[in-house]
């Protein structure tokens, strides 16, 4: 029988956790939890035991119906020092700095803790449910922002600094629209869903979010078929830039708003054989996930075994 982990899913405002045995998750919960609002509003000491005191609480619920647990891995939003396993920093969670969640829960629950950044633990889940393993694979999640990771050798990889594959902020649009990073023209102001809702904006005037754009792409609105086709070719642009720097075997597209493929797709295609390198053209094998939204717990699950 398979061993069973615990994979954490850190949100915007919800922490899902699941009981995973080999690529199932057999149990699932989900728990209120905005740790953003949290370290708004309280000091960086009373926000981090807060985010303990509600991810202990969570897993040890999980934990009573199943005890037979090995250990537990986390996708967190955040930089995390590869060897180490602290959390360096948090854009979205202020405050947080250099600080051992992994550590404490372990001593906690008395059980190995291991956390790796969101984006690249749903890259791992992605990569684990595959049909057929690639030697390597790049993966661009499009939602709220751009997030990404890289598999090589079966593995995830986070970068000497716990920083790898930060694809979200490649610029894409020299001089382009301010990112809350402080950049301008990053890839993450176009191919996000705030994004889409953006340039849809800026044309009609009407702000609407990605999934009502895309449902007015599907009726043949030309802006909002513009609106997607604009985030395809930036994809496209950071896809070639990418695969120039790691060519992988597979890029996989997934995330909320990838739902969206058909309107994005072709111009993402085009923008990637115009900036590819010829001898890399039609090589680079870019595909749409078809994975349920369990690849976050699956690949955190899975942290425990590398």
């Amino acid at each position: 029988m398979a061993k069973l982990n615990i994979g954490v899913d850190i949100g915007g405002t919800n922490l899902r956790v699941g009981v995973v045995q080999d690529k199932k998750v057999i149990h699932e919960q989900r728990f209120p939890a905005d740790f953003s609002s949290i370290c708004k509003q309280h000091a960086s000491a009373i926000a981090l035991q807060e985010i303990l005191r509600i991810s202990l609480s969570a897993l040890q619920q999980a934990m009573k119906q199943y005890p037979d647990v090995n250990g537990i891995g986390i996708g967190f939003p955040g930089f995390i020092d590869p060897v180490a396993g602290h959390v360096v920093q948090s854009p979205n969670l202020p405050g947080l700095r250099h600080v051992d969640i992994a550590g404490e829960l372990s001593r906690l629950i008395g059980l190995p803790v291991v956390m790796e950044n969101d984006a690249l633990v749903a890259a791992f889940g992605e990569f684990l449910l595959l049909p057929q393993a690639p030697r390597s694979m790049v993966y661009i999640g499009l939602g709220t922002g751009v997030g990404g990771g890289f598999i090589h050798a079966a593995k995830p990889y986070p970068g000497e600094h716990g920083i790898a594959m930060e694809v979200g902020h490649l610029i894409t649009e020299p001089k382009g629209r301010l990112c809350g990073c402080g950049n301008h023209g990053c890839l993450e102001q176009y191919a996000s869903a705030p994004g889409v809702s953006l340039s849809y904006h800026q044309v009609t005037g009407e702000s609407l979010s990605a999934q009502d754009i895309a449902e007015r792409a599907a009726q043949g609105d030309s802006a909002a078929l513009d609106a997607y086709a604009l985030a395809g070719r930036h994809l496209g642009l950071a896809i070639a830039h990418l695969a120039k720097i790691l060519d992988p075997e597979v890029v996989l597209i997934g995330g909320g708003m990838s739902q969206a493929w058909p309107y994005f797709s072709p111009t993402l295609f085009q923008q990637l054989h115009d900036d590819s390198i010829p001898v890399l053209r039609d090589k680079i094998d870019v595909r749409v996930s078809n994975s349920s939204d369990q690849a976050g717990i699956i690949g955190a699950a899975h942290l425990v075994n590398y």
